[in-house]
């Protein structure tokens, strides 16, 4: 089986386009890779023979963050992709712009997929790692379409600080919250994007939900189940889904886990369904805890802060001191002292006291994935936290 070690400095897509192009099955993994050279080849070796053929395999993560082997066909990623390009009214994007790892499913299906199945070329970056090559790929290319995680705005705004991308014409968010307090802004940076909220997950390959930014007011909105998906909300608020488009099978380490049609997939996040078909996320699995008694969800509680604070807000899980489940809020960059003031006030007048964080914490940068997505571990590890606020228990 071939497999494909990103880069990242440049090559990737010509030898990802010869391994997708051929009948063998190939895998396609990240540049800094979590898991032994020992758990990936007995990943490997179990795969069965029906699938050591057009089919490809990508490296991620499952909800406990523990990594997974997630096998995708490339006849339904193609398909996938082809109704992507419809829905999102694809025909206006002459090319597709790489700001993202291509061994991210979203930017893989989204961009490299979508540029096999339509012929438009595929522009290869480095993204935020070289700023400025992205910003002229951006400026000199034809009309063309990005995609990004809600994580990336604060390097956006910190290395293109009043500069207007007007080539982008499909901008796309996933991998995360949608930044919907931040559109007026976004459409500064790039005043003739459309602007789109795709909601799934790996085991998704990765699409469920695609909704216009302007369909709803609400971050929490993802809109409604593409044609051939189906989604619902079980107990204890679990979202699950069905696909035609999703994931043959998963492989964590120990076996693998074939996924047939009649299969229902959680995809870790809690969610409530609306009268008009569309659902509403509540938070990650992990990100909604008890504590005190009550329910809370963290994603909730940065919902309420994004008002009063435009710059980057994140959160961590962390126990106090009798053990009871709680979180950090941290802040990036640091706030001053009016502005701290602001967000606890609004802490205040919007959630309980059992839904404060623990203490108000900020960094000067938040660590980030090779994905794009914030690294909460490394965030709760970080040496260079300041505390600006604890709450007194």
């Amino acid at each position: 089986m071939h497999v494909l070690r990103e880069q990242r400095e440049g090559g990737d897509l010509k030898r990802l386009r010869e391994a997708w192009r051929a009948r063998e099955t190939f895998a396609l993994l990240p540049a800094k890779m979590e898991v032994s050279p020992v758990w990936l080849e007995e990943a490997l070796a179990r795969l069965p023979e029906p699938l050591r053929e057009e089919h490809f395999l990508l490296l991620t993560s499952g909800t406990t963050g523990q990594p997974k082997l997630v096998i995708g066909a490339k006849e339904r990623a193609e398909a996938l992709a082809a109704l992507l390009h419809e829905v999102q009214d694809g025909d206006a994007a002459a090319t597709a712009t790489l700001a993202l790892p291509i061994s991210y499913c979203y930017a893989l299906v989204n961009q490299f997929v979508w540029g096999e199945i339509t012929g438009r070329p595929v522009v290869e970056t480095r993204g935020f790692a070289d700023p400025q090559s992205l910003a002229e790929a951006l400026e000199r290319g034809e009309d063309t379409m990005l995609c990004l995680v809600g994580a990336q705005l604060p390097l956006l705004w910190r290395f293109f600080s009043g500069r207007v991308f007007e080539r982008v014409v499909r901008l796309h968010f996933a991998g995360g919250r949608f930044p919907q307090e931040r559109l007026a802004e976004l459409l500064e940076t790039f005043p003739r994007a459309a602007i789109y909220n795709n909601y799934g997950c790996a085991e998704a390959m990765p699409r469920l939900t695609v909704r216009r930014a302007e369909d709803s007011n609400s971050w929490s909105n993802v809109g409604k189940p593409l044609p051939g998906i189906e989604l619902r909300v079980g107990s204890a608020q679990q979202l699950t889904f069905r696909s035609r488009y999703g994931a043959v099978a998963i492989d964590e380490g120990k076996a693998l886990q074939m996924i047939d049609a009649e299969t229902w997939v959680a995809t870790g996040d809690l969610a409530q369904a609306s009268d008009d078909g569309s659902f509403s996320l509540l938070g990650r699995a992990s990100e909604v805890f008890k504590r005190h008694g009550e329910k809370v969800s963290t994603s909730r509680v940065l919902s309420t802060v994004a008002e009063v604070w435009s710059r980057q807000a994140v959160a961590f899980r962390q126990a106090d001191r009798n053990g009871e489940e709680g979180y950090v809020l941290v802040l990036c960059p640091e706030p001053d002292k009016a502005q701290l003031r602001t967000i606890l006030r609004q802490l205040r007048d919007y959630h309980p006291r059992a839904h404060w964080p623990l203490s108000v914490e900020a960094v000067t940068e938040v660590p980030l994935l090779s994905n794009g997505k914030v690294d909460p571990r490394a965030l709760a590890g970080s040496k260079n936290k300041k505390q600006l606020w604890r709450q007194r228990i």
